[in-house]
């Protein structure tokens, strides 16, 4: 029966993604050759939509990148249509929770995430690429469909109301980011090369019970494997952010079941030499019980630019 499901995710991913693919080659040949892009997808809940404050930013994360586009898929609850609309443009503060997308036009908030240091320490470390990031994060949305609540499901097989949930609403963003491929509208077709997965998420399957936390490796795993398949490379670089705990709860802890997430996330990574972990999260101030404060998104965006980095040097070997 897992092996059921696991081939009709797969086939649901593959589908979209052909479909995608498909589009952009009749297109090659109308519009010739453009530009050459590394891709990045960043996934996960509230602490990768992220709620650092724009009014924080320093000055080297304000200025303009050049050759950095995002597409930021729009946000919706499991159930709703309009899940991953949006539309290529160049990277600039505003990413954060409160964006949104009609697919014409973006809608930006006064919050960041770790997307401008992530995309500013990645043009460090190669400043003659040209980076393009492919965004799409739902705030309290977990893994596990048990632990779905009001806020959302990565379960690729979850149907609830109307069979849309948060898998669905990033195969929508993929589909949409890679119909129009022409980025940096220059009228031409840019190539896009998929390099790398950031995922942020865990504290959700970390809040209900201690079955849920248990089974937080396997279903990390599961959705690892098929995020890389819809990107057409099973040997995509992975790094996640290791969550941690505010301990501002009346009883203490905010996430009951922290320590078995967090070992699950290690297990990942210790089983997947393409995976890396930031740990550093363990020491970052909160600006509320759940969410890091400006500070922490920026260090984070810093820190796995670093690791994906290194990464990417470890698979060029």
């Amino acid at each position: 029966m897992y092996k059921h499901l696991i081939k009709r995710a797969k086939m649901k991913s593959v589908l979209f993604a052909i479909v995608a693919l498909f589009i952009i080659s009749l297109t090659i040949t109308a519009k010739g050759k453009g530009d050459t892009f590394k891709v990045f997808y960043l996934g996960g809940q509230s602490n990768m939509d992220g709620y650092g404050y724009n009014k924080d930013l320093p000055d080297s994360l304000l200025q303009p990148l050049n050759d950095v586009y995002i597409f930021h898929g729009n946000s919706m609850d499991d159930d709703l249509p309009n899940g991953g609309l949006g539309l290529w443009a160049p990277l600039k503060k505003g990413h954060g929770v409160g964006f949104s997308s009609d697919g014409d036009k973006n809608t930006y908030s006064e919050r960041f995430g770790i997307e401008l240091s992530f995309a500013y320490t990645l043009k460090q470390l190669y400043p003659n690429d040209k980076i393009a990031i492919i965004k799409y994060s739902k705030g309290g949305s977990s893994i596990d469909s048990v632990a779905t609540r009001q806020f959302g499901c990565w379960e690729p097989d979850f149907k609830g109301k109307t069979g849309i949930n948060q898998y669905d609403h990033f195969l929508t963003t993929l589909k949409n980011a890679l119909t129009n491929s022409d980025i940096n509208n220059d009228g031409k077709v840019d190539k896009l090369i998929p390099s790398g997965i950031l995922w942020m998420q865990g504290e959700s399957d970390a809040d209900v019970t201690e079955a849920i936390a248990q089974r937080y490796h396997d279903n990390l795993k599961r959705l690892m494997d098929l995020i890389r398949a819809s990107l057409h490379n099973n040997d995509l670089p992975i790094v996640i952010g290791k969550i941690s705990d505010s301990w501002n709860d009346e009883s203490g802890k905010v996430w009951p079941y922290e320590e078995l997430v967090q070992y699950a996330q290690e297990k990942f990574v210790n089983n997947d030499i393409k995976a890396a972990i930031i740990r550093d999260t363990r020491y970052y101030k909160y600006s509320d019980p759940w969410h890091y404060d400006s500070e922490g998104y920026i260090h984070l965006g810093k820190r796995m630019a670093e690791e994906m980095s290194a990464l990417l040097k470890s698979n060029s070997k």
